[in-house]
């Protein structure tokens, strides 16, 4: 990517978005770097961080408008996608909500970014859009499955799209280390299952990955982060060592182990120093040297998943990243 762009970020007031901005304005030095998102207060609250910054635009609006993403892409050649309806039960409770915002606002991202002529799209996903039992994850799939296809449904434009998936990303809002840390005082923490694993993943380490895919990319991959797994028992244990941990069961459409790559895409699947690519099954791009590039083909019978992964956090090294991270998740 080179100096003096101009990128946009859907759903930038995030807790992506809130580690993404900062690194893209230092690393990057874009010439504009835009803001969309529905929230006007989160808005107001990011613009006073950076207060002084020109480099930075706000847009308020929606990528279920379609209309408004034409006028937020004018001459923007670099997007992040981040905007979603991400919460699992929230998804299930509200799915035509769901399906307007994660199916049909990238449907309409990608349109809009093919005839703006912007270069290169990069999609965020999720550990659940890999043989998904719920319908957020359902809903990334489909986008996943969008925005791989859209490199073909560009036709003649020059615009490409890759997908980017990593697993709990530790202190975002609504995940499991601030909701812990938000209630660790009750002296009683709720667990779903004690059997319970998750993939563990820092905000900035997936801020990297997507500045990787934006300077890898030809088009159609989805990169996936190597990242150590932990225990949910492990993780309230770490967090409130004396507390009680009370099982509660499974909330609606939430798995006891995720999956980042099921044994169906083993097949078009690679591995590199830090992170694996699956490679489009569609017009035969899986065995493209050129997205392939040093990679290594995976077994046939591979499958990355938060039960049977090789690496795992340890408690010193959870403590340690709480510790770093105390006003983002809570001074512990």
């Amino acid at each position: 990517m080179e100096p003096n762009s101009r990128i946009l970020i859907t759903g930038g007031t995030g807790s992506f978005g809130s580690a993404f901005v900062p690194a893209a304005l230092e690393r990057l030095n874009p010439a504009k770097l835009i803001i969309l998102s529905r929230d006007e207060m989160k808005q107001w609250e990011m613009a006073r961080k950076f207060e002084g910054d020109t480099r930075l635009r706000f847009f308020i609006g929606d990528v279920r408008d379609r209309e408004r993403l034409y006028r937020a892409l004018d001459g923007v050649d670099y997007v992040v996608h981040a905007a979603a309806t991400k919460i699992v039960p929230t998804a299930e409770y509200n799915p035509f909500e769901c399906i307007k915002t994660n199916v049909i606002g990238a449907m309409n991202l990608i349109d809009a970014c093919i005839d703006k002529g912007v270069k290169r799209v990069v999609a965020l996903s999720t550990d659940k859009a890999s043989s998904p039992v719920n319908l957020y994850g359902a809903s990334k799939l489909a986008s996943d499955k969008l925005f791989v296809a859209g490199n073909s449904y560009a036709g003649e434009h020059d615009t490409r799209f890759s997908v980017v998936r990593y697993g709990n990303v530790m202190g975002s809002r609504g995940s499991v280390i601030p909701f812990f840390m938000s209630i660790r005082d009750k002296g009683v923490l709720p667990i779903t299952d004690k059997r319970m694993t998750r993939f563990m993943i820092s905000l900035e380490q997936g801020v990297e990955l997507v500045f990787h895919a934006l300077s890898d990319m030809i088009g159609g991959e989805i990169y996936v982060k190597k990242i150590p797994s932990m225990r949910v028992t492990d993780i309230a244990r770490v967090i409130a060592p004396d507390a009680q941990q009370e099982i509660v069961g499974i909330r609606p459409g939430e798995k006891i182990h995720e999956q980042m790559i099921g044994v169906e895409d083993a097949p078009y699947t690679y591995e590199y120093e830090e992170h694996f690519k699956v490679l489009p099954a569609i017009h035969n791009w899986s065995a493209d040297p050129i997205r392939i590039k040093d990679g290594v083909k995976v077994a046939e019978d591979f499958c990355y998943s938060s039960d049977a992964n090789t690496d795992w956090m340890s408690h010193d090294q959870l403590s340690a990243w709480i510790r770093e991270n105390s006003a983002r998740v809570g001074a512990i």
